[in-house]
């Protein structure tokens, strides 16, 4: 039933945005020959002749149109009539072709105020986090940290953590042997091994039955994330080095040794990589008894779990009057657009890679899972956040979205004259069809999100 739910309230969205170019195209008085939910690819599976208004619904329901006279070629208008859309002025145009983005963003404000109002509160998107208990072994290195029972935890080795899954994040990317280093790192490790055996270059392969010195096996420097990596929106990248297999199966020979025989097979270098990938230290700091505390170290074992039972309380905002309900859904609108943009931003500098984008079933299986798990209310914030998103990309300089569309009118004004209909059909179509591989691509990810357990 919540899935049921989540694609209903995304059917909402697609109706919104096509009845957004619909209005405006009344408001001017434009004929309009279709209005389609869904996209023309495949079966109609209804229709209905409506005023002077064809409705369909396409099996392809990923989207939606509104089609007016220029787009049906058996009509044989003359080039002069008023009836077609590209006689009407610039500023009629770019107000319908704007017309779905402003009612995405009408409908997330909607959304919104009507969560704030009858919710009566409102997610801030923070996150506090207490020590509910440890539950590690008693032989664990957090015992001796100093973390305690009933610790409101603030920071994660000096990085901010108010989000819920902040400390699982930076614990998973400290596991124990990982069989990964920093290189620099690496290059201290080789330099302390150096000292202590310096008759060997750094890739020459030491002889059998020769004793190696080691140095004073170290831990790995701290993993530091940024807030916005905690947040999710920022890619962690890690760009530590792998060890091979042999050098894995030499580190495990060097726990808590002071020196080595050589078999014959191995360097320096690799003896370095060996010493490189060990334990990486977590230092959290604390609220206790209202003042800061900074723990000692905490060592995540190879699963990236440091014994901690995190208990997590979100933290709302009351929404009980006029003015907290208009402010506050205020504040969460801007503060999501700027999410969104930020996100944007990332993908497009490659900072988030094509394999993480995600589409349609995604968002499904996602807001199925908010709805089922912390209600309705959630699923419709959800709701008005992707049809923020929707607005945004709409609005993108690509052709066949309402942007590449903006962007021809734009052209068409400092020109004087329009562009040439058949170059613009032709763009069109090329937009059109990098959307649809760019629509199954997304969906690839999502089904193989979805095998993988990945979401």
């Amino acid at each position: 039933m919540s899935v049921i739910i989540m694609i209903l309230l995304l059917s909402v969205l697609i109706l919104v945005h096509e009845a957004g170019h619909f209005l405006a195209a009344k408001m001017f008085k434009m004929k309009v020959a279709r209005f389609g939910f869904g996209l023309p690819i495949g079966p109609t599976l209804w229709e209905k002749q409506v005023g002077d208004v064809k409705v369909l619904v396409h099996a392809f329901l990923l989207g939606g149109y509104v089609a007016f006279p220029d787009d049906d070629k058996e009509l044989n208008l003359p080039p002069d009539s008023p009836d077609r859309f590209m006689n009407r002025p610039i500023y009629q145009r770019l107000v319908v072709v704007s017309a779905g983005v402003f009612a995405n963003i009408v409908c997330a404000f909607i959304f919104v105020l009507l969560t704030a109002m009858i919710w009566g509160q409102m997610p801030s998107g923070k996150y506090d986090i207490y020590v509910k208990d440890i539950v590690a072994a008693k032989d664990e290195a957090i015992w001796q940290s100093g973390l305690q029972k009933g610790d409101k935890i603030i920071k994660v080795n000096g990085t901010p953590v108010n989000f819920s899954s902040a400390l699982i994040m930076v614990s998973q990317q400290s596991k124990a042997y990982d069989g990964k280093a920093d290189e620099s790192f690496i290059d201290s490790n080789f330099t302390s091994l150096k000292k202590l055996n310096p008759a060997f270059s750094r890739e020459e392969i030491i002889p059998n039955d020769v004793l190696i010195k080691l140095p004073e096996i170290k831990s790995e420097p701290a993993v530091v994330m940024t807030e916005n990596m905690l947040k999710g929106l920022e890619k962690y990248n890690d760009r530590q080095l792998l060890l091979n297999d042999a050098q894995k199966t030499l580190r495990d020979k060097l726990k808590e040794k002071t020196y080595i025989i050589s078999d014959g097979t191995i360097s320096l270098n690799d003896v370095a990589y060996a010493i490189s990938d060990s334990i990486h230290p977590v230092k959290l700091t604390v609220i206790r008894d209202n003042k800061e505390v900074e723990t000692g170290s905490i060592y995540p074992n190879k699963d990236g779990i440091m014994g901690i039972q995190m208990e997590i309380r979100e933290v709302v905002i009351p929404t009980k009057d006029a003015k907290s309900i208009i402010v506050t859904s205020s504040k969460y609108l801007w503060d999501q657009t700027s999410m969104l943009l930020y996100g944007l931003y990332q993908i497009f500098t490659g900072k988030i890679p094509l394999k993480d984008l995600h589409g349609i079933v995604a968002i499904t299986k996602v807001g199925g899972d908010v709805i089922e798990q912390n209600g309705f209310f959630s699923g419709l914030l959800l709701t008005a956040i992707i049809s923020l998103d929707l607005a945004i990309v709409n609005f993108l300089p690509i052709p066949a979205l309402d942007g590449g569309h903006v962007l021809f009118l734009i052209i068409e004004k400092l020109r004087g004259k329009p562009l040439d209909e058949e170059t613009v059909d032709k763009i069109g179509t090329v937009g059109f069809m990098f959307l649809i591989l760019l629509m199954i691509f997304v969906v690839f990810n999502d089904i193989y999100a979805l095998i993988t357990q990945k979401l």
